[in-house]
């Protein structure tokens, strides 16, 4: 904590970061940050468009859906474009994103367990890219790593098969070496739902969320990050849902409704808050719990957590707001204040009153892993220096900073696996893992343990400042996996590493 006082001391003497005074950016459009090490300079200041300057209150817009070209059945088959697309969003220039088939966010892809998936993929791009199906049980050849960049006017064909037990709420985005950052909060994001074929809550309404965060410059061009950016981890002065700022959702289809929310931000942690409704979450990253959590007053997703809550309001008629309520994740440097963020309004003015059937008691059966046959030790850390009068930081994972030609672990295919994820640095960091979901165990703080309250399906796990978080998982396919922080500037300046499955 000493150097960390040190460090935030001579901060003290640079601008204080808002909405219109920021630090250089560390790297432009196509020039990576310097890997593993970040340089925290002044320079030029960029200014932002105001807080108010997109157009609020539209009614939510449903996810655009990517066609099935197929006609056999099970089988899903696609083509995925990148590429630039403009946006008219502030008088003057149009605002250029990177999206996916021309859609923010990019195209819903919806299939059912058991279905064989096939895409062709088209890069459109300026820079490399890939896409990853993040949490999917896909092999490592077909899953989007760094290794399998696909050029600037290169094709792909991703194809993989979703075994039986496979349903949830998934998502897909770029996983390029360096430039993954950049090419997310240029827009490159998209959903990925994964249907069952015995679904306890299929006769409940549903909503889609995708939220995701947006950086604007005045001049109606995307931000690109300041060097703030790079030490917490990017968030911009819109949060958007559906790619909308704080639109309306009339809550009409009953007293009661199933939302399955992403967390598609680089960076922002979301506190989530309904007053006037009850909250029930009966899903993660991987799918259905064993049994609904009923309850809550809030869910909080990490960045690229998914959810899935049950919202009743059975006996409400009037408005109410979705609200990101402060969270303290431990940011560094001269940072604003968090505030609460209104993420969309909902009107409640045509709910029935008729009562609400009881949710089952019981969603879907999670057996145990079983005993596990090893154990893994993954730390995460931070190194910051003041030498020579420049402000440098690093994020590491084992004390190393991430190396494409390096392999960190080494893992059995098929093999329960006890990991141990310690954070030993000053802010909150989620652990994600490619190619398979874990069980979270237990967490740890200050030698107390508390075990986990319920059993379900993950494939990031958030750990605060100082926490364990002891997990179970099996890979299931042989090759190179990725893990890493899920807060993208970090994952692109070293904290990462790779496993190998033999």
């Amino acid at each position: 904590m000493t150097q960390r006082r040190g460090f935030l001391a001579a901060l003290g003497s640079l601008p204080i970061l808002g909405l219109d005074i920021g630090w250089a950016q560390a790297a432009t459009s196509g020039t990576p940050p310097m890997m593993g090490m970040m340089n925290m300079g002044v320079a030029a200041s960029v200014k932002l468009a105001a807080v108010d300057a997109l157009a609020a209150g539209a009614a939510l817009s449903d996810l655009v859906k990517l066609a099935n070209t197929s006609s056999q059945p099970g089988l899903f088959r696609a083509t995925l474009t990148a590429a630039p697309v403009n946006v008219p969003l502030l008088a003057g220039a149009p605002t250029q994103f990177w999206a996916y088939n021309g859609s923010l966010p990019g195209p819903l892809i919806e299939v059912m367990e058991g279905d064989t998936v096939e895409i062709l993929f088209e890069n459109r791009l300026p820079q490399a890219t890939t896409v990853h199906w993040h949490g999917l049980p896909v092999p490592p050849d077909q899953d989007g790593n760094p290794h399998d960049a696909v050029a600037p006017g290169g094709k792909r064909l991703y194809r993989f098969s979703l075994p039986p037990g496979s349903a949830g709420t998934y998502w897909y985005h770029p996983h390029p070496h360096l430039t993954t950052p950049e090419q997310v909060y240029r827009g490159l994001a998209g959903a990925f739902v994964v249907r069952a074929k015995a679904d306890p809550l299929q006769d409940i309404p549903e909503r889609l969320l995708v939220i995701s965060d947006l950086k604007l410059g005045q001049d109606g061009r995307i931000a690109p990050n300041d060097a703030n950016d790079e030490m917490n981890g990017r968030e911009g002065q819109f949060a958007l849902v559906n790619a909308q700022r704080q639109p309306l959702l009339q809550f009409d289809r009953g007293g009661r409704e199933r939302w399955r929310i992403w967390n598609a931000s680089s960076a922002r942690y979301l506190r989530l808050t309904l007053p006037g409704a009850a909250l029930t979450l009966v899903g993660t990253d991987g799918g259905l719990l064993e049994r609904p959590v009923a309850g809550l007053t809030e869910v909080l997703l990490a960045p690229a957590e998914r959810a899935e809550v049950i919202v009743d309001a059975s006996g409400n008629k009037g408005r109410g707001e979705l609200v990101a309520t402060p969270y303290n994740r431990g940011k560094m440097g001269m940072v604003p204040a968090e505030q609460a963020l209104s993420l969309l309004s909902v009107d409640f003015g045509k709910v029935a009153g008729a009562s609400l059937k009881p949710l089952p008691a019981m969603l879907r059966g999670i057996d145990d892993l079983g005993r596990p046959m090893s154990k893994k030790r993954v730390v995460f850390s931070e190194n910051m220096s003041m030498t020579g009068g420049k402000h440098s930081m690093q994020f590491l994972v084992n004390g190393q900073s991430f190396d494409m030609k390096r392999i960190d672990l080494v893992s059995k295919i098929n093999q329960v696996e006890l990991w141990e994820i310690v954070n030993e640095s000053d802010m909150d960091h989620p652990f994600h893992i490619h190619g398979t979901q874990f069980q979270v165990i237990e967490r740890e703080v200050d030698g107390k343990v508390a075990p986990a309250s319920y059993r379900a399906w993950h494939d990031t796990v958030n750990l605060k400042s100082g926490e364990t978080v002891r997990l179970k998982m099996v890979q299931h396919f042989k090759g190179i996996r990725m893990f890493h922080c899920h807060i993208l500037e970090h994952e692109g300046a070293g904290m990462m590493g790779q496993l190998q499955v033999v």
